[in-house]
């Protein structure tokens, strides 16, 4: 059913596809861009080496995108999806080398239409979107480095994973992985290039190097979140329940996927061998970050959270293939298509079915008009331009993103006062009450937020 001469064409209309439909749907049902994408995008008005939450590449990628296509929000859902089809493409590329079959290579990605991370949650970029393509290429560049030990793939390898991990630090438990494989394949007395090793973790300080810098001079807030957003409550049952629960999840989110592997098969057998450097290969870089994870769950007591876990099964479909590559009905995939076609179909129907039907999330936020509203009582008491947003970053991010002329988003003042020229104009967001008592310029309420304005009259 799948024709060798035809496999690149479907590969380029299933990409293609998979881009309309999660630009449009997005684009056609929300009011708001999400609170992640717009979040970022506060961060993206003011570029540091690091920010709260996160370290800072996705900000940077937005700040780009921003100065191209402003605030058109149809290009950030397509921003995403850019980064789903890339992140593809490297799955595919990889699979067509190592299983020396188009068909498999095209089944692998197929696959990936059943976890709900690279289809229904996709329109929201945020840092785990960001990482993706980073993901699939630095397990695709350290499979050329085993297979081939140039010392360019190395090079690629290093400037990727230090990108990875400025996307975000769970980046580190894929580096974990690959640094193992590395260690078992050199236990095996594989021959490499050891100087190899010495550039791409050079490389990976250099690329990190103005964030760490960063980090100190910031004292670790980074890491303070990350851990504060995991913490549980710090018993003796965290260290059980939230692995279990975990655990538990990741099932439930695989049951698509082990569905439509399931009407691949002739039948359910297997053979695994652990003297297969292939499977090896698998296991460290697919198998091995999860368990990592798993473990960092069950050590420290910490919850795990679903959305955490985007980059992880990248390359579940090309492990069920490898695994049962034997009992693939490659010529007979009339029931997997149906099934593929089925969840294709499903993921954006049910977007668009709870995006109309629920008009209380985030995504119908009136941001413009609130925005709008702003602009109006602004001009009407002041003459220079809002160049400064302080707040959080949803209600003052909301300003930053829609005010035309795109103010720098601040989420406090603290020592940074001296950033505020004499004569920008700044609007406060926050706790109506409190605003009203202090605010020294123009207030308002936009339920629930107050607005303290202060310009030049």
């Amino acid at each position: 059913m799948l024709e060798k001469k035809n496999i690149d064409s479907l590969l380029f209309l299933f990409l293609l596809f998979h881009l309309i439909i999660w630009t449009l749907v997005p684009a056609f049902s929300n009011l708001n861009l999400p609170l992640d994408t717009i979040e970022h995008l506060a961060w993206a008005s003011n570029l540091d080496w690091g920010y709260n939450k996160h370290p800072p590449l996705v900000a940077f990628i937005l700040s780009i995108f921003f100065e191209i296509f402003g605030n058109q929000d149809w290009t950030y859902y397509f921003l995403s999806q850019i980064f789903i089809i890339f992140t593809f493409f490297i799955i595919y590329k990889f699979s067509e080398d190592f299983f020396n079959s188009k068909k498999l290579a095209l089944l692998s990605i197929l696959l990936l239409e059943g976890i709900v991370f690279y289809n229904f949650t996709s329109p929201e970029f945020n840092v785990n979107i960001c990482q993706l393509p980073f993901w699939a290429m630095s397990i695709y560049f350290t499979w050329r480095c085993i297979k081939f030990n140039n010392t360019s793939d190395y090079i690629y390898l290093g400037l990727i994973a230090g990108l990875g991990i400025l996307s975000k630090y769970l980046f580190v438990y894929l580096v974990i992985g690959i640094k193992l494989l590395f260690l078992y394949l050199l236990n095996k007395k594989k021959k490499f290039k050891y100087q190899n090793f010495f550039i791409t973790g050079f490389l990976i300080f250099i690329v990190l190097l103005p964030h760490l810098i960063w980090l100190i001079e910031n004292n670790f807030m980074t890491i303070s979140y990350g851990l504060e957003r995991a913490s549980g409550n710090d018993t003796f049952l965290d260290h059980l329940m939230f692995p279990s629960i975990f655990l538990l999840k990741q099932v439930g989110l695989l049951i698509p996927l082990l569905i439509m592997v399931y009407f691949l098969l002739k039948k359910l057998k297997f053979n695994i061998s652990l003297k297969d450097e292939r499977l090896i290969f698998l296991v460290f870089t697919t198998l091995v970050p999860v368990l990592l994870i798993l473990l960092t769950s069950l050590i420290m007591g910490v919850k795990i959270r679903t959305m955490w876990m985007t980059p992880f099964y990248l390359f579940f479909g090309v492990l069920f293939l490898y695994i049962f590559k034997k009992n693939i009905k490659i010529d007979k995939l009339r029931s997997f298509i149906v099934t593929f076609i089925f969840f294709l179909t499903l993921s954006p129907a049910a977007y668009l079915g709870i995006s109309l039907s629920n008009d209380a999330k985030r995504t119908d936020y009136p941001g413009k008009e609130i925005a709008r509203l702003v602009q109006n009582k602004w001009d009407q008491n002041f003459v220079n331009e809002i160049r400064v947003v302080i707040g959080d970053e949803w209600f003052a991010g909301n300003l930053s993103y829609h005010l035309n002329s795109r103010p720098t988003w601040m989420l406090n003042l603290d020592n940074d006062t001296d950033k505020i020229g004499i004569n920008e104009g700044v609007v406060y967001t926050g706790n109506p009450k409190v605003l009203k008592e202090i605010c020294p310029g123009v207030f308002g309420i936009i339920k629930p937020v107050g607005y303290c304005m202060i310009g030049q009259k």
